[in-house]
């Protein structure tokens, strides 16, 4: 049994390692490859990080761990047309995006993590104009 559980050491883990990568965000998967039906996994991410808009062929939820982001919601020509800020501490805890929604997210806190759930098989994402 691989039993993995959630903690603030894991948390701290996937953040030293979000900092020192180039793009400022790292995932440790729960899932054990690519293929499989449903990805589960940690995004730590710090500010600075950058996300372009695109969108999923599947539904993608969010749920914050720790820290702050906000979530940016873009029309097919890439206006700006909803944004929400997700911060536990603030009672908003996370989100779900169907799917074919044009977002990104814009991180407002170091050390933010995310619990992220979406369909499997990998899929590269789909950027706008796509």
């Amino acid at each position: 049994m691989n039993i993995t559980v959630i903690d603030k050491e894991l948390l701290d883990e996937v953040s030293r390692r979000a900092k020192t990568n180039a793009r400022l965000r790292m995932n440790h998967n729960f899932h054990k490859s690519l293929d499989d039906k449903v990805h589960r996994f940690l995004n730590a991410l710090e500010p600075g990080t950058i996300m372009d808009i695109h969108r999923h062929d599947e539904d993608e939820s969010y749920v914050v761990l720790r820290g702050s982001v906000k979530a940016l919601f873009y029309d097919k020509d890439g206006k700006l047309i909803e944004s929400h800020i997700l911060n536990p501490e603030q009672g908003s805890f996370g989100i779900n995006i169907p799917a074919n929604t044009f977002h990104s997210l814009e991180v407002l806190e170091s050390g933010t993590v995310l619990f992220e759930v979406r369909e499997g098989p990998f899929k590269k994402h789909i950027p706008l104009g796509e």
